[in-house]
């Protein structure tokens, strides 16, 4: 099988993307590549001084926008100001942070990586023209959803376990979405992807010895620019199905070229997919509507 790289991107001049979490690591990887490819790229970030710095480097078919993700104010303010967008890019996250809470009560973790996206995606789905890429991990392997208390209210709170659960939200959300756009006649995809293990800052902010340990791991990673293809593959390729979970290729998807892969049976739970897109609905707000 050919190794698929940044170079295999299709021209995408005409063509917007809006990429979360466009402001460093594997967000700010894509965002370069999309610019190269002749995109106009919106780098939708919390940082937007470093933000503003990503952009000056792909060039006049950059912009930044801020949007905080835990903060679901900032996401409809920022999807307000959207007028048009091919393919949204949910990659922005957080990793393994201490317990706190989003501006709306949020375990941080769920909040963010996936309630804030969730949101996001509601809100902008009648402009999307092409398709909806979100940014899962390996770690959903470990994830259980649990809408008892998916904000770590009652049970005790652990970190690894609060990560885990919104990367499993965030596959779930994705297949859920190819439903049901493909049950609306929709011709949106959704497709999901994850970067194995790869060199990139997130697990450094973690504000525990986690992460010195993670940093120490990072002598096992890929580079963020090789972590970033399988999401660049989602939101590129022209004939990549809808419902389709691009990931790296090598053994145990650790590391590797882009291809097709396969997921957790958990992942494929219908019944749970539902029940989250329901709890997902009235806990945003965010009721999305898929025409007739």
């Amino acid at each position: 099988m050919p190794k698929w790289t940044a170079r295999d991107i299709v021209d995408q001049q005409g063509r917007t993307f809006v990429v979360t979490g466009a402001n460093s690591g594997l967000g700010a990887v894509a965002a370069r590549a999309l610019g190269s490819a002749g995109a106009h790229v919106v780098l939708a970030c919390r940082d937007v001084e470093k933000g503003a710095a990503v952009a000056a480097e792909i060039g006049g078919n950059a912009e930044v926008r801020r949007v905080d993700l835990a903060d679901l104010d900032s996401v409809r303010e920022f999807a307000a100001g959207i007028d048009r967008v091919d393919v949204l890019v949910n990659n922005a996250g957080v990793m393994a942070v201490p317990k706190r809470s989003t501006a709306d009560g949020f375990e941080m973790h769920f909040g963010t990586n996936h309630l804030g996206h969730f949101a996001l995606t509601g809100l902008l789905l009648d402009r999307v023209t092409d398709r909806v890429v979100t940014v899962s991990s390996l770690l959903h392997r470990f994830g259980r959803i649990n809408l008892d208390d998916p904000n770590f209210e009652h049970r005790r709170y652990r970190r690894s376990s609060a990560y885990a659960q919104s990367k499993l939200a965030n596959l779930m959300f994705a297949y859920e979405l190819q439903r049901r756009l493909s049950a609306a006649g929709s011709e949106i995809k959704s497709v999901a992807a994850h970067p194995g293990y790869a060199s990139t800052n997130l697990q450094t902010h973690t504000e525990s010895f986690w992460g010195l340990v993670i940093g120490v791991g990072h002598l096992f990673t890929q580079r963020a620019k090789i972590g970033a293809l399988p999401e660049l593959y989602a939101a590129t390729v022209p004939d990549v199905a809808g419902g389709s979970y691009i990931g790296p290729r090598g053994p145990f998807g650790l590391r590797g070229y882009p291809r097709v892969v396969g997921s957790s049976g958990r992942s494929r739970d219908r019944s749970v997919a539902r029940a989250l897109w329901a709890e997902s609905e009235s806990m945003t707000g965010v009721t999305y509507g898929f025409g007739s």
